[in-house]
C-alpha cells in the first residue's frame, strides 16, 4: 500500500515539473527570440477559460481514480510512454520556436512586419506547424502520463479542433503575407496533425 502511495505521489510531481517547465520554459524562450513581444501573458498561464477547465478536470479525474480505482494509477507502462510523449511534445514545440526565432509570436499575426520571413528549414521541413504538433502531443501526453483516461480522449479532441481552426486562421494570413510561395510550401509539406489540412487553396 505504501509502495502505491509513493508511486502515485511521484507520478504527480512529475505531471507538475511537466507543467511548471512548459509554462516557464514558454516564457524563457520567447524572452530570447522574441523580447519585443514578452509579457506576462507569454507564461501561456491565462491561455484560454477552456485551458483552465482542462487543467482542473485532469486534476479531479485523477484524484477520483486515484481513490475508486487505484490500480488504473499503477500502469507504469503506460505513464510512461506518457512521459515520452511529454519530452517529444516539449522538444518539438521548443525546437520550432527557436527556429522560427523572432518570426514566432503566440498570437496569430494579421499584418505582416518588416522582419517577417517564410520560415521552411529545420522542424518546419518535416511539417509546417511543429509548435501545434509539439503543444498536441505534449498535452495529450500528460493525460496519457497521468493514466487518465477520459481526459486523454477529451484533450485529445478539443487540441485536435482547436489546432484545426488555428491552422485555418493561421494560414490565411501567411498566404496573404508570403502568397505563392506559402501555397507551394503548403503543397510539399503536411501540416503534421491527422487529417487537418488547413485552409484549402485552389489547385
Amino acid at each position: 500500500m505504501a509502495s502505491c502511495y509513493s508511486y502515485t505521489k511521484d507520478l504527480s510531481i512529475r505531471y507538475m515539473s511537466s507543467l511548471s517547465f512548459f509554462h516557464y520554459s514558454e516564457y524563457l524562450v520567447t524572452a530570447i527570440i522574441n523580447p519585443r513581444s514578452l509579457s506576462l501573458d507569454s507564461f501561456l498561464l491565462n491561455h484560454s477559460v477552456e485551458y483552465t477547465v482542462a487543467a482542473v478536470s485532469s486534476w479531479v479525474e485523477f484524484t477520483v481514480e486515484k481513490l475508486l480505482i487505484p490500480d488504473l494509477k499503477q500502469l507504469r507502462w503506460l505513464s510512461f510512454v506518457g512521459l515520452l510523449m511529454v519530452l517529444f511534445g516539449e522538444g518539438l514545440r521548443k525546437s520550432a520556436m527557436l527556429t522560427a526565432g523572432s518570426n514566432f509570436n503566440h498570437i496569430v499575426q494579421n499584418e505582416k512586419a518588416q522582419s517577417h520571413v517564410l520560415v521552411t528549414s529545420g522542424v518546419y521541413s518535416c511539417c509546417r506547424h511543429p509548435s501545434y504538433v509539439g503543444w498536441f502531443c505534449w498535452s495529450v501526453g500528460t493525460q496519457v502520463m497521468l493514466c487518465n483516461p477520459v481526459c486523454v480522449l477529451a484533450y485529445a479532441l478539443a487540441s485536435w479542433r482547436f489546432f484545426r481552426d488555428r491552422i485555418e486562421e493561421e494560414e490565411i494570413s501567411l498566404i496573404h503575407f508570403f502568397g505563392d510561395e506559402y501555397v507551394e510550401y503548403k503543397r510539399k509539406v503536411r501540416s503534421g496533425l491527422p487529417f487537418i489540412q488547413g485552409i484549402r487553396v485552389g489547385s
